[in-house]
């Protein structure tokens, strides 16, 4: 178990280790992505309540429209207003979900959250906390809805910074203040991910009971490289758990 309030370089890379291992046995990328985040979401805990210290821990990949099942691609329809997207849009897909609340524990179940379409570099300028995520990550939005094959390689091999919101109470980029911030008490929020050599996008966020210091978040870069190895056998497939989902 750890501690935020104590995280220290050898737990980090403890936890490292653990997480490169969550890919062995499993037949999907949802399924790693699954026991990626109910690690986080189990292993770190309050000291004195031993309550989890992340109310809410998500996983998301970028994906082409086309490579979405139906149900998906019907959910980012209706985002989109019904409008007809073209098959290579991207859309930042949840494929991981663990949390306090029973439906945070299965990405069917998200209300908002299943698809993010991803149609154009201004419309993901007009959502705060994606354009932040990708600024304070290092991505411009252009390598995540367009990314250039040229580029992929160095896109894939760069170690990416985190994208922390210490004070997530009152935040511009924190949505939700009323009903989830608020509500739950999130303290902080931090991410982080990386490219993988398909160009897409892989990002865990963790919204958190505690605050989060920049120094401990800083110990959370390298576990990107962690997370990327786990996931990596599936860079192109198998994806979803299920044909239907």
């Amino acid at each position: 178990m750890y501690n935020l309030a104590h995280f220290s370089l050898s737990e980090m890379t403890a936890c490292g280790s653990a997480i490169r291992k969550l890919g062995c046995d499993a037949d999907t990328m949802e399924t790693t992505a699954s026991r990626i985040v109910r690690y986080f979401y189990d292993n770190f805990v309050e000291h004195e309540t031993q309550q989890p210290t992340f109310t809410l821990v998500r996983f998301f990949k970028t994906h082409d429209f086309s490579d979405l099942s139906n149900n998906l691609q019907q959910v980012a329809r209706r985002s989109l207003d019904n409008n007809s997207p073209s098959p290579d849009m991207k859309c930042l897909t949840l494929l991981g979900t663990a949390g306090d609340r029973f439906e945070w524990n299965h990405r069917h179940l998200s209300t908002r959250h299943q698809v993010i379409p991803l149609p154009s570099e201004q419309m993901v300028k007009q959502a705060p906390m994606m354009s932040q995520l990708l600024q304070q990550l290092g991505l411009s939005i252009s390598n995540v809805i367009a990314p250039d094959p040229n580029l992929i390689v160095d896109l894939q091999e760069r170690t990416y910074n985190v994208f922390h919101v210490r004070d997530a109470p009152g935040s511009p980029y924190i949505p939700d203040q009323t009903t989830f911030v608020q509500l739950y008490n999130i303290q902080s929020v931090l991410g982080f991910g990386g490219i993988l050599p398909s160009g897409s996008l892989i990002t865990i966020i963790l919204f958190s009971r505690v605050s989060i210091s920049r120094q401990t978040a800083e110990l959370f870069k390298p576990l990107a490289l962690n997370v990327k190895v786990a996931v990596l056998p599936f860079d192109h497939g198998p994806i979803f758990a299920s044909v239907a989902s």
